[in-house]
């Protein structure tokens, strides 16, 4: 039975993020330059040997990755291009035909898509807007049951900004260790905590847990394409050699600019620098979601937040005459399960943030005319 399924934000991201004036889709921080970079690093590549470097990360990555996860070493660490790849292989080691895959929603939807494409069934754990973007523990314990292979996690998530609270971790992993379930857990907007306290990982904290992470969003460096497969050191070899089958390494100047980013001294450069454009950036639009008729919770992380419209528009529609008639791209609450949401990225400078809500305001004002006039 054919069972692959369009992953419906990445479609819409992929064909239209370089063809408006505007992309408030993404929900990282504007990207740096490799000569910014290289300038926080004092340091250059000009004497890198452009040829096939190690395939599961260089050796000074991993350890450097390491560092950031409880118990972990190099061992425990597999590079991958992106946090999608990362995904992909822990799914695929992790996931069998007829098992069970819990999957706390809204979610990034790459996980739940290929958990049904490796023929597994898909339960949601549903985060409450009612407790704060966050899981009900009862209902956590009602999804995963004996056939529960694995509990997928965004933390923080995607699309809400929310960071799971204590009350939830204890659940998530309770539920997971009552069954001998796995925590898949992909962490990729560690690091761009709005308050500056990074949000502690799952590995570490049960046996049975893959981490996922990357150099995209907190970071600023999503062109790097690094990311990276935090398991125990079985498990990370399992990845590894799946990864044989798909891209086979990193670069070897993707790793070695990687390695320069996660360098201690370089690395709390680049987070003030994100946590300077979070700031800016929410504080603008929090200010236009409150005059144009929107209702939100403050994301915790990421420069992204799911804000709710009255406006009786189904919120695939509006996206798309926000792209056609005002070239800004944003991401509808649809592609999450939730309609009536739109996903709004902050990461830009200031000036094009502005420019792109002031022409988001010009349909909503269009919209709401049109809805007086009937």
């Amino acid at each position: 039975m054919h069972r692959f399924r369009p992953f419906l934000m990445e479609r819409w991201q992929s064909t239209y993020e370089y063809v408006v004036d505007f992309n408030l889709s993404e929900s990282g921080v504007h990207p740096l330059t490799v000569g910014e970079l290289l300038a926080l690093a004092g340091a250059d590549v000009d004497q890198l040997l452009l040829g096939y470097g190690q395939s599961n990360g260089s050796i000074e990555l991993r350890q450097l990755i390491a560092r950031h996860y409880r118990g972990a070493n190099e061992t425990n660490v597999v590079v991958t291009n992106g946090s999608a790849e990362a995904n992909f292989v822990a799914m695929w080691h992790l996931v069998e035909p007829g098992d069970a895959v819990a999957v706390v929603v809204p979610a990034y939807m790459q996980t739940p898509g290929l958990a049904h494409a490796l023929g597994a069934e898909v339960r949601e754990i549903p985060l409450r807007l009612e407790l704060g973007w966050q899981p009900d523990p009862d209902e956590i314990a009602a999804r995963v049951t004996e056939k529960t292979r694995a509990i997928v996690v965004t933390n923080p998530n995607n699309p809400t900004g929310s960071i799971l609270n204590a009350d939830a971790r204890r659940a998530l992993v309770h539920a997971a260790d009552r069954v001998g379930a796995w925590i898949l857990a992909d962490e990729v907007y560690t690091g761009a905590e709005r308050n500056g306290v990074v949000t502690p990982s799952f590995f570490g904290e049960y046996p049975r847990v893959v981490a996922t992470g990357s150099v995209s969003k907190a970071y600023g460096l999503p062109g790097l394409r690094v990311g990276w497969v935090v398991a125990p050191a079985d498990v990370a070899a399992a990845a590894w050699a799946r990864t044989d089958y798909t891209t086979i390494s990193p670069g070897e100047l993707t790793d070695r600019l990687a390695s320069l980013a996660l360098r201690p001294d370089v690395r709390s450069r680049i987070l003030e620098r994100t946590r300077d454009y979070l700031g800016t950036g929410f504080g603008i639009l929090e200010e236009w979601l409150g005059e144009n008729g929107f209702s939100w919770l403050a994301p915790d992380a990421g420069a992204i937040c799911f804000a709710k419209y009255d406006i009786p528009i189904n919120s695939t529609v509006l996206a798309e005459r926000l792209r056609v008639d005002r070239s800004v791209l944003v991401v509808p609450g649809d592609h999450f399960g939730i309609d009536g949401y739109v996903r709004f990225g902050y990461g830009l400078p200031e000036p094009a943030l502005r420019t792109a809500l002031e022409r988001v305001s010009e349909t909503l004002d269009e919209l709401a005319k049109r809805e007086t006039v009937g």
